[in-house]
């Protein structure tokens, strides 16, 4: 195992093993604290040109599950096509996995798809770091591998300054279902497999298209923003065709975590970054109007700024925690969406009825 250096940009250095492939790479660097899910979080679009810590210890106990595809063209276990994240660093990798559906260890798949891994470094003191200065950008650097490549990865420096939906977004229309009933429109800014899966699970036809395809002289029921990574206000194309949709017609909307800020944009509001993002299992959410507290799984790095949306629109959910917004909704069409994943995958599934009242206002 190669000595390896995770480099911060504030210049702070933790010292780790490789168990992971052997490769200089640079981004974003973002914390986890869910203790299971590591197959689901690093297939996940959104973790696009992140190093991913995880905060709980002990990582890949239970190995990685078969990258099998259903019928459908989903695959049955994971969240996309592949792994998406930069890296993957960790306190203690556990090179011994067993789990009933487990077919490689974690070092296997992460060499087999080029991802470096880290193990070794104190996680949570790394933590720390990032809760108090904020995310920020790091490099790996591996003891014996040249870093010849480093000066490519420079212009990836900069996460805020990339279109990250366009690099993870479909490239052309696919479809789900074909011939149910009723049609979804699925905007895919990085959309993970679960969303397009409870779609299906409750018999409509999901029409995947890219982030910018201009969907409004098709024929469907309901339009669904799905999830992506990066910085919404690189989505210029997405929020002018949403705003173009809702001017012609008050067909339902849904929106999940990016698809959330994409609306947020459409109804006027402003989008920040927060300090260090919601990435966990356990996001405390209460549903506005009402004592209903959920707990929810979430990824996501920027929020809407809920007091500068519309007059026509209001706040949904909010974050219990930081008082951020979770969802908003407009006061008299069926437009709604929330900054948490009600399809959870890997997490909790508390706030799956979101697609339910989806489905009933088509």
């Amino acid at each position: 195992m190669k000595d390896v250096t995770l480099v911060l940009q504030d210049g702070t250095t933790f010292q780790g093993k490789s168990f992971g492939y052997d490769k200089p790479v640079a981004g974003e660097v973002v914390f986890n604290t869910a203790m299971m899910g590591y197959p689901e979080s690093l297939t996940d679009p959104s973790y696009a040109g992140q190093m991913m810590v995880l905060t709980y210890p002990l990582v890949g106990n239970y190995g990685v599950p078969p990258f099998s595809m259903e019928e459908n063209g989903l695959a049955t276990f994971m969240e996309s096509d592949r792994i998406y994240a930069t890296a993957l660093i960790v306190s203690d990798y556990s090179e011994q996995y067993s789990h009933w559906n487990a077919v490689e260890s974690l070092s296997d798949w992460l060499k087999r798809e080029q991802v470096p891994g880290v193990t070794g470094i104190d996680t949570r003191a790394l933590t720390k770091v990032l809760r108090e200065h904020g995310v920020m950008m790091g490099r790996l650097e591996f003891e014996g591998v040249s870093s010849v490549a480093m000066p490519q990865q420079q212009k990836e420096l900069d996460y805020g300054a990339i279109n990250w939906v366009e690099r993870v977004s479909c490239k052309d229309i696919i479809r789900y279902n074909e011939g149910a009933g009723r049609k979804v429109v699925l905007v895919d800014c990085g959309v993970k497999q679960n969303i397009i899966r409870c779609l299906v699970r409750r018999g409509v036809e999901v029409i995947r298209v890219p982030w910018n395809y201009d969907y409004t002289d098709m024929q469907f029921d309901g339009l669904f923003l799905a999830n992506g990574p990066g910085d919404p206000d690189r989505c210029v194309a997405a929020v002018d065709i949403l705003k173009k949709q809702m001017t012609m017609s008050r067909k339902p909307i849904c929106g999940i975590c990016m698809g959330n800020q994409l609306l947020g944009k459409a109804a006027g509001a402003t989008i920040y970054k927060l300090k260090y993002g919601h990435r966990s299992h356990n996001q405390p959410v209460r549903e506005v109007g009402t004592n209903r507290c959920y707990v929810t799984s979430q990824n996501h790095g920027y929020a809407v700024d809920a007091s500068t949306m519309g007059s026509d629109w209001r706040e949904l959910f909010v974050n219990m925690n930081d008082g951020s917004n979770e969802g908003i909704r407009h006061q008299t069409n069926p437009w709604f969406s929330s900054q948490f994943h009600p399809e959870a995958c890997s997490g909790p599934v508390d706030t799956e009825f979101m697609f339910d009242r989806f489905i009933e206002a088509l």
